[in-house]
């Protein structure tokens, strides 16, 4: 089960669940295959609306490996998400989310 306080979320990807994380070595082969000059460029394309669905398949296949699993890209594009294209967009943007926006822990007790 995915723990969303590391940043780690699961994916119904052809009937099975799949971890996705994005690790600090899944964002540089992120920022690589994308060729962005830094990890900000990403949201940018995400807030602007400039995303591909060449590059919402290289985040899939980088989230899969981040998270254990031995995917390639070319695995990743022939996969289905169930829920659709939809559903793998939102589940993809709530992984950027947790990745740069964690949820507060919650305070110490003394």
């Amino acid at each position: 089960m995915a723990n969303k306080r590391r940043g780690e979320i699961d994916l119904t990807l052809d009937g099975k669940t799949y971890p996705l994380c994005l690790t600090f070595g899944a964002l540089a082969e992120l920022e690589d295959k994308m060729g962005l000059a830094n990890i900000g460029e990403l949201a940018g394309r995400f807030s602007n609306g400039q995303v591909r669905s060449a590059d919402l398949i290289r985040i899939l296949g980088v989230a899969l490996r981040g998270g254990g699993n031995d995917v390639s890209d070319r695995q990743a594009a022939s996969m289905r998400c169930e829920g659709g294209a939809g559903a793998l967009a939102v589940a993809l943007v709530e992984l950027l989310q947790l990745t740069f926006n964690p949820e507060p822990s919650p305070p110490k007790t003394p």
